[in-house]
């Protein structure tokens, strides 16, 4: 479990594909990556991933890598990352740490892409579609000021949501510390919605069906 409070970018060292698995490397600043066991969950943009290797590059920077299978390649952006990106980085939620955003599983629904970009003074507005072939399956969990998760970072949805086709508003801290502030008109972004909106829609659903 997570919390879409990104603890700090991390910059690919490589993304390799061997016996069908891509070994996805990332260094991290060594303040995040303390105490880390192999097999312990971290969020790569929203993704939730099993560190597989851990090792020290110099005195500030540890390597940290992941297997990523094809099905998660498919249905997230991690498919189209390359050496020098930087990625959205959280550690799993420990018992007693406080939820700063949402809960947010790491597991994606959808990919997005982004469609228009609006700065205002230090803040920016950025506008996404999602990809046309899951909109019906997920249109329906967008509602203006709810949650959803954007490459792990949890944000509120802004007041344009129609169709498949919504906003969201950054404040510079947001765009400092998570890649969004590096997002360009074209880019893909993982989706997570936000479960509990999930639970909501689909019990009202089920009601509907039930009274006929």
């Amino acid at each position: 479990m997570f919390t879409g409070i990104v603890q700090s970018k991390a910059q690919v060292l490589s993304a390799q594909t061997k016996h069908g698995v891509c070994q996805l490397c990332i260094a991290v600043d060594k303040q995040y990556a303390q105490q880390i066991e192999l097999g312990a969950s971290i969020a790569i943009n929203g993704v939730c991933l099993t560190v597989v290797e851990q090792q020290s590059l110099d005195e500030t920077l540890d390597k940290i890598r992941f297997d990523v299978i094809d099905e998660t390649l498919r249905v997230t952006n991690l498919a189209s990352i390359n050496a020098g990106d930087l990625v959205n980085y959280e550690r799993s939620l420990k018992v007693g740490d406080e939820i700063g955003g949402h809960q947010v599983s790491g597991h994606i629904h959808a990919m997005a892409s982004v469609t228009q970009i609006e700065n205002i003074g230090d803040n920016r507005s950025i506008y996404f579609e999602l990809a046309p072939s899951q909109q019906a399956a997920y249109a329906k969990y967008l509602f203006g000021k709810g949650f959803i998760s954007i490459n792990g970072t949890s944000l509120t949805l802004g007041e344009s949501v129609e169709n498949g086709h919504f906003n969201v508003h950054l404040i510079p801290e947001t765009l400092t510390r998570t890649n969004i502030g590096d997002l360009e008109v074209g880019d893909n972004v993982n989706i997570e919605m936000d479960q509990q909106t999930i639970t909501i829609v689909s019990t009202i659903e089920r009601m509907k069906l039930q009274l006929g």
